[in-house]
């Protein structure tokens, strides 16, 4: 199914959230998931506060992100950025690449949502006619699995259960 304005909608993205909660599950990389509110919602495994991984829509992209409602945890992934002086950006990009992606640095953006959530996303490089697509599924699971791997060393995130 495919938008007539060229725009993702949290209505119009369910056949890419379907596609790839399967290899989400499959992977093993996540506490639990599930599809609610137009969005697909993956548990972090080990986190030392809760947080999760999603892949929505918003304003008309598609996005993947990190998001946590802990200040604690937000900062200590900030805070080890900043000692080792590492650029988000590149971090994703080789996951993605070690996921079977060509390199394609992305702007990851940070901030505090409306609902209070700390943020980290990236709006993939993905159009309507994506959502319905066998390439759509690839590029939008390939993320989401090199978000988890990016986030998973960094601060807190793998500080909590084993």
């Amino acid at each position: 199914m495919t938008t007539t304005t060229g725009t993702v909608t949290a209505a119009t993205i369910a056949p890419l959230l379907s596609r790839v909660r399967d290899a989400a599950d499959a992977s093993g990389s996540f506490g639990g998931l599930v599809i609610r509110d137009g969005m697909l919602v993956c548990r972090a495994k080990a986190a030392a506060a809760p947080a999760s991984y999603r892949l929505l829509a918003d304003r008309g992209r598609v996005y993947v992100a990190l998001v946590m409602a802990d200040r604690w945890l937000s900062e200590s992934i900030e805070a080890d950025l900043m000692h080792t002086g590492d650029k988000l950006e590149s971090l994703i990009d080789e996951e993605l690449i070690e996921h079977g992606l060509p390199s394609d640095p992305r702007p990851v953006e940070h901030f505090r949502s409306d609902d209070l959530l700390f943020t980290f996303r990236t709006a993939l490089p993905l159009v309507a006619s994506d959502v319905d697509s066998d390439r759509g599924g690839r590029v939008a699971g390939a993320w989401l699995m090199a978000y988890e791997a990016a986030f998973r060393v960094l601060g807190d995130m793998s500080g909590g259960e084993a």
